[in-house]
């Protein structure tokens, strides 16, 4: 759970409190020696990410080698229609 609120709190800081409703999908990448488990990962994700001030970000989680563990990009609803 504490790597999931992390995730939230890096949110946070590169989106603005005012913002997090805003974040559509959150990329991680995750190494197969990071130490997490990822069913584990998800499920604590889908709580953070389900609750205020998210609006149901999705998590979108690679499994790479060795013990990475990185947002490697998010996705955020600019409100322009043509996207």
């Amino acid at each position: 759970m504490s790597v999931a609120v992390e995730v939230g709190r890096i949110l946070e800081s590169r989106v603005g409190l005012q913002q997090l409703q805003k974040v559509v999908a959150v990329g991680l990448e995750v190494g197969d020696q990071a130490g997490v488990e990822f069913e584990s990962l998800e499920f604590c994700l889908e709580a953070v990410f389900g609750s205020p001030p998210f609006r149901n970000a999705g998590a979108e989680i690679e499994r790479v080698p060795g013990n990475a563990l990185r947002v490697a990009y998010l996705e955020v609803d600019d409100d322009r229609q043509d996207d």
